[in-house]
């Protein structure tokens, strides 16, 4: 139970008390150092968590670390017991976000290797709350001595500034893209065990660069291959647009600029049922989920914004049953998403990333004192956020779904489901467990 403390000031401009009409006994006290402590009315569980760096309700995450501190992490808690799990499950992702990997990324050099600390026993977890630390070995806390003074345009040093008074000015702290290894590894978690229950597959690759744009319709989701979309530096499993988009990034790294892109992802095998109706859609939680990564400016799933230049009879799925007596549609305009309600079609989505913020050129900026300055940052910074951002994409659509799974099995088949509606969640074996994720 909370408890709260009351102190007698003055409220909206209210009188004071008159000391002289209070009894002698009362007046020895002074008034200014009366507290009063009380059991708070309101309920635990309705209380508001303000922190912002926990995600997800049943399959929970929590990350935590600077950029330019000791080291960055996460807490998953909630993760099912019984699973096979070690460093390797999420060391893979981890390996494809970390910094230093081509030309067109940041220079920073990290190995960003991970250590599971609790939570995992002799191979498998054990259903307490798991701790995955990375240390950051190659922190340059001087490089960022300007932004100690001066603000970065379009950076949060300002907000966070305006929010707390105090901030981490070394490398943006808890701002920097550096805090999604924990999500990452995370997602790694949740991607194996989507993976080994019910055989999903969550892909992402670069389909923009500025203005290159690879076409819709030129990849194909039914096959696209993991093999495809590490084939290039750039992620995209187009290898002539692979090149166009490198070459784009190449120019503006030489100016000292950025450009934003756009990462597409999908999911294949996702399970029927997930999500809820009106505010909990599911739709709303991948939006919540790709909207919270860094420098994330805008969200489609589905037809998306150009679904608008369609009517109805244009952009409406219209159902069949196919030769396993299951219930599809012929188009998926909807995404995969009906109603809020995954439809078991392929979930397909995109997430636009803005131009990268921090760039070496000089801007124009005022200081923490309110004096207008011109700035040069001088850190190290991605050119273009959207090749690493596509394995944080990944994870972060894994968490949805690991927690709409969670919500779906403990909500709607605690009882025996209407087999003539309802399709039933595959029972995984263990011994399968080390299946390729």
């Amino acid at each position: 139970m909370a408890f709260s403390t009351l102190t007698s000031t003055t409220f909206l401009g209210s009188s004071r008390i008159d000391s002289a009409s209070l009894p002698s006994d009362i007046r020895k006290l002074s008034v200014s150092s009366v507290q009063i402590s009380f059991r708070s009315r309101i309920p635990k569980k309705l209380q508001i968590n303000a922190a912002g760096s926990t995600f997800g309700t049943n399959f929970r995450v929590t990350t935590f670390g600077e950029s330019h501190g000791g080291g960055v992490g996460c807490i998953i808690d909630g993760c099912p017991p019984r699973i096979p799990l070690s460093e390797a499950d999420m060391q893979f992702d981890l390996d494809r976000r970390r910094p230093g990997q081509s030309r067109i990324t940041t220079p920073r050099k990290e190995t960003d290797t991970c250590k599971i600390s609790s939570g995992v026993s002799e191979g498998l977890t054990i259903g307490t709350p798991i701790h995955v630390f990375v240390p950051n070995t190659d922190e340059r806390g001087l490089d960022y001595r300007e932004m100690s003074v001066a603000y970065r345009p379009s950076h949060a040093d300002a907000t966070y500034d305006m929010k707390y008074g105090v901030r981490s000015v070394q490398g943006g702290g808890r701002s920097s893209a550096r805090e999604t290894i924990g999500r990452v590894a995370a997602g790694g978690v949740a991607k194996k065990i989507l993976k080994l229950y019910a055989g999903t597959e969550i892909f992402a690759y670069v389909s923009q660069v500025h203005k290159v744009v690879l076409p819709e319709g030129l990849v194909d989701h039914d096959s696209l291959t993991l093999d495809q979309i590490e084939s290039n530096i750039a992620r995209c499993p187009d290898p002539e647009y692979a090149e166009k988009m490198i070459a784009t990034i190449d120019a503006v790294r030489g100016k000292g600029d950025s450009v934003g892109g756009v990462v597409t992802c999908i999911v294949r095998n996702a399970p029927r049922g997930l999500g809820s109706p009106v505010f909990d859609k599911l739709e709303a939680e991948l939006a919540k989920a790709a909207m919270s990564l860094p420098a994330s400016k805008g969200f489609e799933i589905g037809s998306g914004f150009a679904g608008t230049f369609l009517s109805g009879s244009e952009h409406n799925d219209e159902f069949y049953t196919d030769e396993h007596g299951r219930i599809r549609t012929r188009t998926n305009r909807s995404g995969g998403i009906q109603g809020g309600i995954s439809n078991g079609e392929t979930i397909s989505m995109r997430v636009a990333f803005k131009p990268t913020p921090a760039i070496a050129m000089s801007q124009h900026t005022v200081t923490r004192d309110k004096k207008e300055t011109e700035l040069i940052f001088r850190g190290r910074f991605d050119h273009c956020i959207a090749p690493r951002a596509v394995p944080v994409v990944e994870a972060m659509v894994a968490l949805v779904l690991m927690d709409q799974l969670m919500a779906q099995y403990s909500q709607c088949y605690l009882f025996p489901i209407n087999s003539e509606l309802q399709e039933p969640l595959i029972m995984p074996r263990l011994e399968a467990a080390n299946a390729s994720v």
